[in-house]
């Protein structure tokens, strides 16, 4: 092969080498930061593919979406000597596009090193050299989440301005042997202790629910009483109302009789006064006198008269006969 084409191909050889070298891709989520010569450039690139100066400008990628940095095995030594370790404490950050300039510059690529791992060991050293075990492992551990967000926020917004903390997770610590078995016959002593407290809690529940129970019974009792009491007084008192008419219907119907009865009295005398005259009553005295008048004939009186009424001899009725006659004459 002649000189010509070897130099040739080797110069399109290093051509595409250099090519390949400067060619690069950042992903989506990701903006591109350059190095010339160690100084950071102002030039960001967005997501996709971009060229530049092989062996002189170098890039790193920066993430600008929501990351999880996971710090791993922090030492904590409580305020009673006693050294605990925090196994994984997960810190979920966002770096604002804006700001990726800024940050890189005062932190380096490397920013969540400095601003989130080492400020979690600083602020849980922090934490646990204030307490006792009791208080960070049991009584003030819900709190050290919110605590630790609030604490690396606070900061984040004077240090790295658009470096957010949207979460804090912390595991539990891990603690000595010893001491976990007994928190763990802890645990199990207020375990019973809670268990015995709820069964007593049923318990008056149940006797709650049963006097409930009673007193509902007693006042349906009552209720269903009291209604039936009325019933019957509403019936005595219509009773009472309907003997106080029949009474009413009594008296008005005997006083109507006695009306009536007077009435017809009192129509009666008007008429005997109209009736009742001098002659009239001459006419009865004669017509009575006749009537009791007996005519006997023959030769002789029968020597015996019966009166079913006044039994006399003959002789007897004869004088009393002829004496009512003399009178009547």
């Amino acid at each position: 092969m002649p000189v010509d084409a070897r130099v040739l191909l080797l110069s399109l050889g290093a051509l595409m080498c250099t090519l390949c070298i400067s060619f690069h891709r950042i992903e989506e989520g990701h903006m591109g930061v350059y190095y010339r010569g160690g100084a950071l450039l102002k030039t960001l690139s967005n997501p996709g593919f971009h060229l530049m100066i092989p062996f002189i400008t170098t890039f790193r990628s920066i993430q600008i979406t929501m990351q999880t940095d996971e710090v791993k095995n922090v030492p904590c030594g409580t305020s009673g000597g006693v050294m605990i370790y925090f196994d994984r404490i997960e810190v979920v950050n966002v770096l604002a596009r804006e700001s990726v300039y800024e940050i890189v510059k005062n932190y380096t690529a490397d920013y969540d090193k400095t601003l989130i791992f080492n400020k979690v060991h600083h602020e849980l050293n922090q934490f646990c050299s204030r307490h006792n075990l009791q208080e960070v492992y049991i009584d003030l551990f819900d709190q050290i989440d919110e605590n630790l967000k609030t604490t690396l926020q606070r900061d984040l917004t004077v240090l790295a301005p658009g470096l957010y903390v949207q979460a804090v997770r912390v595991t539990k610590p891990k603690i000595p042997e010893t001491i976990r078995r007994d928190y763990e016959a802890m645990e199990a002593e207020k375990t019973k202790l809670l268990i015995s407290v709820q069964r007593q809690k049923v318990v008056e529940k149940d006797a709650e629910t049963e006097r409930k129970k009673a007193v509902i019974e007693a006042e349906k009792n009552a209720q269903v009483a009291r209604i039936q009491h009325e019933q019957r007084i509403s019936e005595q008192e219509t009773l009472k109302k309907m003997s106080l008419i029949e009474d009413e219907m009594y008296l008005s119907k005997q006083k109507a009789l006695a009306d009536a009865d007077h009435y017809a009295k009192e129509r009666e005398a008007a008429g005997n006064k109209l009736l009742l005259t001098k002659e009239y009553l001459e006419l009865r005295r004669y017509q009575a006198l006749s009537a009791n008048n007996k005519v006997y004939f023959g030769k002789d009186i029968p020597s015996m008269f019966y009166d079913s009424c006044n039994p006399l001899p003959a002789k007897e009725v004869l004088g009393a006969a002829t004496k009512q006659t003399s009178g009547a004459r």
